[in-house]
């Protein structure tokens, strides 16, 4: 079962408000998915993601794929199973590991991406279809096609090459979709005797006619939603706005639109009153191992010393396991310095519950 419905649209903006519906579930959306990057976001539980607000969070194909291997994950019954994560999961096509590593690991090929294993060196080589047989064996409910992120400077013709590459691999993936999932259920059956559904990913680099070409070739296709990558790749906010500015209105308004590798509060209210509905990003969760945690002022670096003797809660009237349990800056600070895990959960927690309350709120942002 797949769903996506616009519950309420802004008459200023593109800004909207919705629930898709999967086969885990629905979340409400404008949403934000930690990032389960080797099956768990990093130091929290399941239990502890739903209590923060999560509704739905993203895993990693490439390293479900390398460590414990996909068809290990089918054999536990798939990622909810195996994770104990029970509403809906996204996972990503290995896209942008394709960027990270390409100067060390990996090498981009016309049918797809040879790399070698950042775990012990052996060889792989992802395809567009091998990629989708991976997702289905990890048993997402919303699933990505294999993509080239061109990486941040590129010349134009590099970056019209990435994104013809990426069309090609994009036609590829969704006829091999439809023809996989036409066929019998894998064995126990699709959930609820329905699939899980596929996105195409927009590419360009910072070139408009690049962006709108892309925009337009992939939107012509049918996918059950369009995702917008190669933006928070080094570019810069700048490069990154113009971006979502000239792409926000060539999108189909009747499918969600996801913002991969965004999730810095600025940059989500920007993206939302462009008409995005989906984002990920790894940096509450990293910004929280190096100290660091979000206020309504903006960050906080608890590890420098005026944080080692304030005696204040990080956000007064926060709802977070740090702020709520009256936990000081002060100890926090402590937990840091002496290495305590606690530390850490503390702070992811508190980063977490800020992204999602502050997504929460910009529900409201379509009735302005």
């Amino acid at each position: 079962m797949f769903k996506f419905k616009i519950i309420k649209g802004s008459k200023k903006s593109l800004a909207r408000t919705g629930q898709i519906t999967t086969n885990h579930g629905s979340f409400h959306t404008p949403a934000f998915m930690p990032c389960a990057t080797h099956g768990a976001v990093k130091s929290l539980s399941p239990q502890e993601l739903k209590n923060i607000g999560t509704e739905i969070v993203l895993f990693n194909t490439y390293h479900m794929f390398l460590r414990p291997g996909d068809k290990f994950i089918k054999k536990a019954g798939g990622l909810h199973s195996f994770t104990r994560w029970q509403g809906p999961i996204l996972t990503d096509s290995g896209g942008y590991q394709v960027f990270s590593l390409r100067d060390k690991f990996v090498k981009i090929k016309d049918n797809g991406v040879e790399f070698a294993s950042y775990l012990n060196g052996k060889k792989h080589f992802f395809t567009p279809e091998k990629v989708i047989d991976i997702q289905l064996n990890l048993g997402s409910d919303i699933i990505l096609v294999l993509d080239v992120c061109a990486e941040y400077p590129i010349n134009r013709a590099k970056a019209k090459k990435a994104m013809e590459l990426t069309h090609k691999w994009a036609q590829k993936s969704l006829e091999y979709f439809q023809k996989k999932t036409k066929s019998a259920p894998p064995a126990g059956g699709w959930r609820n005797k329905n699939k899980p559904v596929l996105f195409g990913i927009v590419q360009g680099s910072i070139y408009k006619d690049l962006r709108e070409e892309s925009t337009q070739f992939i939107s012509s296709l049918p996918f059950d939603g369009i995702a917008v990558g190669g933006v928070s790749v080094g570019e810069g906010k700048g490069n990154m706005y113009k971006v979502i500015r000239w792409v926000a209105p060539l999108l189909p308004k009747d499918k969600p639109h996801y913002l991969l590798g965004v999730g810095e509060p600025e940059d989500l209210k920007y993206a939302v009153k462009y008409g995005f509905d989906m984002f990920d990003c790894v940096a509450p969760t990293r910004l929280a191992r190096h100290g660091t945690v979000y206020t309504k002022k903006g960050r906080l670096d608890l590890r420098k010393s005026a944080g080692k003797k304030d005696l204040k809660t990080i956000e007064r009237g926060c709802g977070c396991s740090a702020c709520k349990n009256g936990f000081s800056r002060a100890y926090l600070a402590h937990l840091l310095q002496e290495q305590e895990i606690l530390g850490v959960r503390l702070l992811s927690q508190h980063n977490l519950y800020f992204i999602q309350s502050f997504v929460k709120e910009m529900i409201n942002f379509s009735k302005k």
